[in-house]
């Protein structure tokens, strides 16, 4: 008897777990060439205090109502102690869309093309090989009024990073770099590579002067061989959009390349303002 009931709970369990992972997408694994990460988490950590142990590692997030703010693996408020955000609470419709670099495919220039036709400021978390191989599109961001942010130099796993020379390297070598192409300073804003972060990295990003930025609204778009069709893209971005959320686009996606004029009026037509992260962080 005991045995049977095990069994039928196990059984449970893995169809539970089969379903949610089907439902939600599977982990992003990446590494320097294909930037940003997502994984969606089932768990609502919402509590007072430090962001939980147990919400460290990758990024996640759990959608209970499309439209609405998904709940993430720390909460907003748990975020705002280390500078650090995924999105806005508010019943504004405004959103703030970004994109992650990490290597160039043809794709950038036409998502470039569609924001300025729409008179968009977005951000790009660019690698530091990004900034070397590819000057002249940095340049261009710059121009347009884009932000370009910071995605570090080998877009490693930050959280296996422990000391503080390691993990400012990571992000100074890529300041150097802009500074050289550009003759600016880089905007002190920062995206994990791969979404990996725990409590230590978000505190020595904000020593640095960093605001940290995950996200709140994601696809399945950095596979370059595998690319998402129009109306998979659209399903995820427009049914899931929300007031207040900070998109994660790759700037390596044909699919976004091709939708993004398209994408940016829906949004448009929705009643979505699209606004930069430096208002946001005001």
């Amino acid at each position: 008897m005991k045995k049977t009931l095990f069994i039928k709970i196990l059984s449970f369990l893995l169809l539970f777990t089969g379903a949610y992972l089907i439902g939600t997408g599977a982990a992003y694994l990446s590494d320097h060439s294909r930037p940003g990460s997502y994984a969606e988490s089932s768990k609502d950590l919402a509590q007072a205090g430090a962001i939980p142990a147990s919400a460290e590692g990758n990024w996640g997030l759990s959608f209970q109502e499309d439209g609405q703010l998904p709940t993430g693996n720390a909460t907003i408020e748990e975020l705002a102690q280390y500078d650090a955000y995924y999105a806005q609470d508010t019943d504004e419709k405004i959103l703030y869309l970004t994109f992650d670099a990490g290597y160039e495919n043809g794709n950038t220039e036409p998502i470039l093309d569609a924001l300025k036709k729409h008179n968009v400021s977005a951000t790009f978390f660019v690698v530091g090989t990004y900034i070397e191989s590819e000057p002249d599109l940095i340049r261009r961001m710059v121009n347009e009024g884009h932000t370009v942010g910071n995605h570090t130099w080998h877009h490693p796993d930050m959280s296996q990073i422990a000391d503080m020379d390691s993990f400012k390297k990571e992000i100074t070598d890529v300041e150097d770099a802009f500074l050289d192409v550009t003759g600016q300073e880089m905007t002190k804003y920062y995206r994990p590579p791969q979404g990996k972060y725990n409590e230590a990295n978000l505190q020595m990003a904000k020593e640095l002067g960093y605001k940290t930025f995950f996200w709140s609204l994601a696809y399945v778009d950095w596979y370059q061989d595998d690319q998402p069709t129009k109306e998979e893209a659209f399903d995820k971005l427009l049914g899931r959009i929300h007031p207040g959320a900070i998109v994660l686009l790759h700037s390596t996606s044909s699919t976004n390349a091709a939708i993004l004029d398209e994408l940016l009026t829906k949004w448009e037509e929705m009643g979505y303002q699209i606004r930069p992260l430096s208002e946001l962080v005001e």
